[in-house]
C-alpha cells in the first residue's frame, strides 16, 4: 500500500514502477530484475485505474479478452481464460452486456478482470475504489483482498484512505511531500508511528499530542508529564527543547484519583463508545471511553495513561524517540 495525502507522490511512484514515468534517480526491480530503463510494455505489469478506463464500444467479454487478443493468443485459450476470470469475479452473467450500462461496481470488476486475465508479474492499482460509494467500497475492498490472497501476485495499491490501507494492506508505505515517512505492517505503523505526521494521519480520531518542555539525555529512562512519571524505551537519540507526548484516544483512561485533570469540552456519542474532548494543561486531547460512562460538558476528569502505549516525539523534528530495534518488545528502562 502507498498511503498519503493528495499530492504526496503516490501516483507518481506507481507510474514510475509501471514505466509511465522516468525516475530521476534510483533503481526499480520487478521480480528481481532491474527495469527502470525498460518500456512499460516490457515490464509485464497490469494497471487498474480509478476511472475504470474501459473500451465503451466493446462488451464485457471483449474488454476482458482484449489484452489476450493483442498477444495473439488462440481463440479457445482466450475463451477458457475469460470464463475462469469471470467466475472468480462473479460476472459470468454480464459477459455479453455493453459496459456503458453497468453499475460502478460491475465496471470495476470488468477493469480488474482485464488486468488479471494476463496473469502479470505485478498489479498496479491507482485508487481503484475511489469512484464507488462508501457501502460498495467496503464490499469491493473485501473482494480485492480475497482476490489478492487467491492469486498471490504482488500488488502495489495507491490510496489516501488510511482505513482502506489498514484493512487491506500487508505492508504500508506512508508518504509525505515525496518522501517515505514510515514503512511497515499496519499494526506497527498504528502502534509505533515513526513521526508525528504518521501518528496524526493514521487513526480516527488520530493520536493526541500533549506538548511540554523538557529534555531527555542519553541513558535517561523516565520522563515526567505534570507529575506523572513514565518509563521510556531505549532511544535512538537524546532530545532537548519541546517534546510531544503521543497517546491514542483508546489509551486515555478516566481516573478520579489522578492529579492530572482535563475539562470536558465536547462529547460525541458513537453507539458502542463515545469520544470525549478534554482541555488539559498540555493541550486538547480526545479519549475513547465506554458509551455507558456518564459524562457532562464542563466536568473536570482525572486522566491516566498506560506508559506502554505512549510515544514521545521531538517537536523540532517530529521524529519518535523510540528504538526501531526495540519497538516490538518495548524494552522499558
Amino acid at each position: 500500500m502507498l498511503l498519503g495525502p493528495s499530492g504526496c507522490g503516490k501516483t507518481t511512484t506507481l507510474r514510475m514502477i509501471a514505466g509511465l514515468e522516468l525516475p530521476t534517480s534510483g533503481e526499480i526491480y520487478i521480480n528481481g530484475e532491474e527495469v527502470s530503463q525498460k518500456r512499460a510494455s516490457q515490464r509485464d505489469i497490469a494497471f487498474v485505474f480509478q476511472m475504470f478506463a474501459l473500451y465503451p464500444h466493446l462488451n464485457v467479454r471483449q474488454n476482458i479478452s482484449y489484452p489476450l487478443k493483442s498477444q495473439g493468443m488462440k481463440r479457445a485459450q482466450i475463451k477458457a481464460k475469460v470464463a475462469e476470470v469471470a467466475k472468480i469475479l462473479g460476472i459470468e452473467d454480464i459477459l455479453s452486456k455493453p459496459v456503458g450500462g453497468l453499475s460502478g461496481g460491475d465496471r470495476q470488476r470488468v477493469a480488474l478482470g482485464r488486468a488479471i486475465v494476463r496473469e502479470p508479474k505485478a498489479f498496479m492499482m491507482d485508487e481503484p475504489l475511489g469512484a464507488l460509494d462508501a457501502e460498495f467500497r467496503e464490499h469491493m475492498s473485501q473482494e480485492l483482498r480475497a482476490l489478492h490472497d487467491r492469486m498471490g501476485a504482488t500488488t502495489v495499491y495507491v490510496t489516501h484512505d488510511q482505513l482502506e490501507a489498514m484493512q487491506m494492506g500487508d505492508k504500508i508505505v506512508v508518504m509525505n511531500h515525496g518522501s517515505v515517512e514510515q514503512f511497515g505492517v499496519p499494526q506497527e505503523i498504528y502502534d509505533w508511528p515513526a513521526t508525528m505526521f504518521v501518528a496524526d494521519f493514521i487513526g480516527s480520531p488520530p493520536m493526541n499530542f500533549l506538548r511540554f518542555k523538557g529534555s531527555i539525555n542519553d541513558g535517561d529512562n523516565k520522563v515526567s508529564l505534570s507529575g506523572q512519571v513514565f518509563d521510556i524505551p531505549k532511544q535512538l537519540q537524546s532530545a532537548s527543547g519541546d517534546l510531544a507526548f503521543g497517546v491514542r484516544p483508546e489509551h486515555v483512561f478516566l481516573d478520579e484519583t489522578s492529579a492530572y485533570k482535563g475539562e470536558v469540552l465536547a462529547i460525541e456519542y458513537l453507539g458502542t463508545t463515545q469520544i470525549i474532548t478534554l482541555d488539559t494543561p498540555n493541550g486538547v486531547l480526545k479519549a475513547r471511553v465506554a458509551a455507558l460512562d456518564r459524562i457532562d460538558v464542563g466536568q473536570k476528569k482525572g486522566l491516566m495513561f498506560n506508559p506502554r502505549t505512549v510515544t514521545i516525539f521531538a517537536q523540532s523534528t517530529g521524529v519518535a524517540l523510540l528504538s526501531v530495534a526495540n519497538k516490538g518488545v518495548l524494552d522499558h528502562g
